[in-house]
This record gives C-alpha cells, structure tokens and sequence, in this order.
C-alpha cells in the first residue's frame, strides 16, 4: 500500500509503497477512506509523543470500510462502513470497565502507539471496543472529522464542560476543533464567543453560531478583558482549543466567578496559570481527552436531525501525495476549518 512515511523527527516526509497490515487477534484492518489533517499529527512528527517508534506513518482520524479482521472478532465484518475514536481501549482494564475508555491505561492510538491512518491500509486492535458504525447516509469525508476534533470538541463541551442553555462559552482558537465546539456549543444553546487571529476563522466561527468574535491579533494583551467585556463579566464556560499557553492562560482570565476552563489543546512544555484567581472564584479546571465509543449515539444523534453539522467543517480535501507538506505547515498556521485526505483518491490542493 502506499502510505506518507518518516524516518527521523522533524524531518521532510514521503510518500511510498510499505508492506500491507494484516489484522491482529481481536482486531480489524481499515480501508481508509478519508481522514482527517490535524494539529495532533504535527505534533507526534515533532517528536513530543514518547510512543511513537521510527520509521512512522502517522494520521489517526479516520473512516473508512472494514478489509479484514482478526480472530475473536464478534461485532464486525468486511464492508462495515465504520469510524474509530481518537483514543482506542483495551475495553478490559479499571478505567474501562467503568466505562471512561478515554483515558484506558493500556490506550494506544494509530498514528502515535502504532502506524496510522495516512495510507490506504490501517490496522486497529480490539475491534469490537473501538470500532463505532457509520449511517449510510453520512460520508467517509463527514465521519473522518468525527473521531478526533468534532468528538473530542463534544465530550469538551457537553461532558466535561457541562454546558448549559444560556451560557456564555469562549471558544479559544477556531482550528477543526474550535469550530466545532463552536457549533457544538451553539447547537447546545450557549452563546458563544470566539477568539483566534485569523479573520477567516472568526467568519466561519459567525458563521456556526457565535454570536461574538474576538480578534487576538488586535486585541494582543488584552483578549481575556475583550471576552469578559463581550459576555458581561466572563464566560461561564471557556476552551483552550489550541493548545498554547497564551491561549490556556487567556482561557482561565476570560472566566467569570464558578467559570469552568476545559483544555482541550495539547501542551507539551506545559504553562504557567493564574492560579490567583482559581481559589476566589472558585473556578476549576479540567481536561479533555477524546471521547469513548460507547458515547458517540448522543453525538450522532444530533448528526442526524441536523442539529449538528459536521460535514460544514470540511474546507479542503487533498491527496496522500499533498500531505507532507501540509503537515510541515501546521507548524505556522492551523489552515481554517477541517482538511481531509483522501489516500485511494487523486486529489490536489493546488
């Protein structure tokens, strides 16, 4: 198959033919279909996820068409048209048993903890735990934005956030997974306010439902005075979508008293809080981390009444011969909305 390979961190990519995977016992192999681009790949090429092993295909959000699967494996068969969370479980240990597969202590994850879904082939292990059915009628382009960004932003807002009709969310850095929270949130009947540094993200931020945008390229030093100005006093509820610390940091000082912040983005070198303000007014601070399999029908649900409309976030789509590039430039600038590739596709962004 052919699959966008590196050998080094850090170091330019190719595209090249590689052995086909064959499915473990319990598992399945994917014909991909479509997956998605994201600030996560980047950082995994970077070389700031200790389990990645050399050389490397990476990629991780995907759907696509079961190709095969392994012995044990009850719930699945060739054809199944099917997507995976951002983090796959064992299903067996504690933190799964009770049901927050998220954060299963034996995790692991294609594109990181093994070769991943930027090829024509990717291997998934403990099909039956991770595997989540697709509708007919939703594409392979729609689902690959589910797995990581749209479920991710979903357990974000909903599950840890809590969000409430009425609400003021901030929303900070409109990536894939910023838009969709902001959609998302909206969706929930929060009022939203959005915040990055790109005029064309904040447009498609108007345009999924936020009723306030901030501008941190203009407003620099002073973006958390500029939300809690939009929201009379602070968001309720408030996401580092990005992952950097003056996004964190600009998160927690956009709160109003009882605010809660989410973090969603990465942090690899970690950041320093205001931690001043956590105890007068009793903010708190939380973290967010995919989102299990077992929870995706909520999610779905509202996917299929319309309520929620992932396949808007689609901007671009792009051929496996596109990628190298397009990951190398993640470093920059989070292209706006969602990019999708398609590896059985000759598809070009030029």
């Amino acid at each position: 198959m052919r699959a966008v390979v590196f050998e080094e961190f850090r170091k330019p990519l190719d595209v090249r033919e590689v052995p086909d995977p064959v499915p473990s016992p319990g598992g399945a192999v994917i014909r991909v279909e479509a997956t998605g681009l994201c600030r996560s790949d980047w950082h995994g090429w970077m070389g700031h996820d200790s389990d990645i092993t050399l050389p490397h295909v990476p990629g991780h959000e995907l759907a696509g068409a079961v190709a095969s699967v392994g012995d044990g494996v009850a719930n699945w068969r060739p054809g199944d048209r099917v997507t995976v969370p951002f983090i796959c479980a064992c299903g067996r240990c504690p933190a799964c048993i009770r049901g927050a597969q998220q954060v299963c202590e034996r995790q692991e994850q294609p594109g990181f903890t093994h070769w991943g879904s930027f090829a024509e082939y990717v291997p998934v292990h403990h099909a039956d735990a991770n595997l989540v059915a697709l509708p007919e009628a939703m594409s392979y382009t729609t689902a690959a934005s589910l797995g990581c960004r749209f479920a991710t932003a979903f357990r974000a807002v909903v599950g840890q956030g809590r969000v409430r009709p009425g609400e003021w969310v901030a929303v900070h850095g409109c990536g894939g997974v910023g838009l969709s929270a902001v959609m998302i949130a909206a969706a929930c009947g929060a009022r939203v306010v959005a915040v990055d540094v790109s005029p064309r993200a904040l447009e498609l931020a108007r345009t999924f439902g936020a009723e306030a945008c901030v501008d941190a390229a203009a407003r620099a030093g002073s973006v958390a005075e500029a939300v809690r100005e939009a929201t009379g006093g602070g968001a309720h509820l408030s996401l580092d979508a990005l992952g950097a610390p003056a996004t964190c940091v600009n998160s927690v000082q956009s709160l109003r008293r009882q605010g809660r912040h989410v973090q969603v983005g990465l942090l690899p070198a970690g950041v320093h809080l205001p931690m001043d303000r956590l105890v007068p007014l009793e903010l708190e601070i939380l973290g967010s981390h995919g989102m299990a399999a077992h929870d995706y029908p909520e999610m779905m649900a509202m996917v299929a009444t319309g309520a929620l409309r992932p396949d808007r976030l689609v901007t671009s789509a792009i051929g496996l011969d596109d990628v190298p590039a397009a990951l190398a430039a993640l470093g920059t600038a989070s292209p706006a909305g969602v990019t999708v590739i398609t590896p059985h596709t000759a598809v070009s962004s030029a």
